[in-house]
């Protein structure tokens, strides 16, 4: 967009909008064209690559997926966390469309272009920290944390990595050896990267009882002094809030003191907010919640829209600290994804996403609560803004209930609401909607799993 020139930034665009925001089932789930493309799926598709529900979408707008059997759905997944402005947000469908006519492609290491320099700009105003920052971009979550790590051995001249109990950091070789869960991300694709090391994470609801983040800091501490030994350490990798591993909240304290233990033995303290990041957890990074200062930041998912785009930024001496030609991709950085990147920050910026994702939080926290009050069959229920999760356990045990997740997730797919199961015990059901979801659509999906959940023990 020229300087100066203003725009109404909507959450829909073009014939998209027409989209109403309201559940709509006209045949079962999945009906008979999306089981149709299913059988044509199975003669071309690897098996490997799974879908969560086989439903086959048409189009989108807002919160609402509509199948090509005409059924309108809730979604409550925002394709893992990547469509927080919405499905078909006008800002990023506009900018889309210019920039794929004016080019798609050149390779920013052959001939660069300005969208790539101010996607990093933006990087730079936004991400935690007021110091001097540089970021290079990629165009996955995985490629983004592989190349963190590449820098911080490279800067450091260390080899070690510590990652946490019940981690995601992808499904490219090092990524694989830093996730912590086995099935289905790792069996029997190793053998993995070396040098990567695993500690205890703050895990409230699974820790003894009354353990302090600063306490449980101590204790993943005082396995990498012992194991690993502290100048060896590239780097310490997190995520603020666990993904894939079930949506855990470490408790207050437990961050800062990993950080300050970085900045004290010289390793880098590097913040995974590919999920977290971009207005999800109520903040624009969940670090800044703590004022939590990572000398490298990984993200993807919201930044782009829905268009493939990752980054790395971090402190500038850090990531200039690489020689030229040592870090980039054919892709990375691809012009049409800049450009949706931009749009989407625009925004998350006009519509005020962080505050958002508060009042979702909000009315999501308070239905979880009175639904964790009324059934035996939830252990935990956590989160922060529009990232919040319940932990299903067998009624009377903290023991944890997968096969429960299951059920209530298939009946809420049946219903025309798709949420996601996550957690290293596969027993979380998590909910991330796009963070321009009306209240009333909200309130109708949230009913639809408090049924479910509350069935298991009915």
């Amino acid at each position: 967009m020229p300087a100066g020139e203003e725009r109404d930034v909507t959450a829909t665009g073009g014939d998209e909008a027409a989209i109403a925001q309201q559940r709509r089932l006209v045949t079962e789930i999945p009906g008979p064209r999306s089981r149709a493309l299913e059988e044509r799926r199975r003669t071309t598709v690897a098996a490997g690559v799974s879908s969560t529900l086989p439903v086959y979408v048409e189009r989108a707008s807002g919160a609402v997926l509509v199948d090509v059997d005409g059924n309108s759905l809730i979604d409550l997944g925002a394709g893992i966390a990547v469509l927080s402005v919405g499905h078909a947000a006008g800002e990023v469908v506009e900018r889309v469309r210019a920039q794929a006519a004016r080019f798609t492609h050149t390779c920013f290491m052959v001939t660069p272009y300005e969208g790539y320099v101010e996607v990093c700009e933006e990087l730079a105003a936004l991400t935690p920290g007021s110091h001097e920052k540089r970021s290079a971009l990629f165009n996955s979550g995985a490629e983004a944390v592989e190349n963190a790590v590449k820098i911080a051995r490279h800067v450091t001249r260390r080899q070690a990595v510590v990652v946490f109990d019940h981690a995601y950091h992808g499904r490219t070789n090092l990524t694989m050896a830093l996730t912590a869960k086995n099935m289905p991300y790792k069996d029997r694709f190793g053998p993995f990267a070396p040098e990567v090391y695993r500690v205890p994470m703050s895990y409230p609801f699974r820790d003894p009882a009354g353990m302090t983040g600063a306490e449980a800091a101590a204790r993943a501490i005082d396995t990498v002094e012992a194991q690993v030994g502290a100048g060896n350490v590239a780097c310490v990798l997190v995520e603020p809030i666990q993904g894939e591993g079930g949506f855990v909240v470490p408790a207050p304290g437990f961050l800062p003191a990993l950080s300050r233990w970085c900045a004290e033995h010289g390793a880098l303290f590097v913040a995974d907010e590919i999920q977290t990041g971009f207005a999800r957890t109520g903040d624009w990074f969940a670090c800044d919640h703590e004022e939590v200062v990572p000398d490298l930041v990984t993200t993807a998912k919201a930044l782009a829209g829905g268009l493939p785009l990752a980054a790395v930024t971090g402190r500038a001496e850090v990531m200039d600290g690489v020689h030229p030609g040592g870090i980039g991709g054919t892709y990375g950085g691809n012009p049409v994804a800049c450009a949706a990147a931009l749009g989407s920050i625009v925004t998350m910026r006009a519509l005020d996403l962080p505050a958002a994702a508060r009042r979702i939080g909000s009315v999501i926290g308070e239905r979880l609560t009175k639904l964790a009050a009324s059934s035996a069959a939830v252990g935990d229920v956590r989160g922060r803004g529009a990232m919040q999760a319940v932990e299903l356990v067998r009624p009377g045990t903290g023991d944890p209930d997968a096969a429960a997740a299951k059920r209530v997730a298939a009946a809420c797919h049946a219903a025309g609401v798709v949420v996601l199961t996550c957690g290293t015990f596969g027993n979380v059901v998590r909910l991330l909607p796009p963070l321009v979801i009306d209240e009333a659509l909200l309130g109708d999906g949230l009913d639809v799993l408090a049924s479910a959940v509350e069935a298991l023990t009915a």
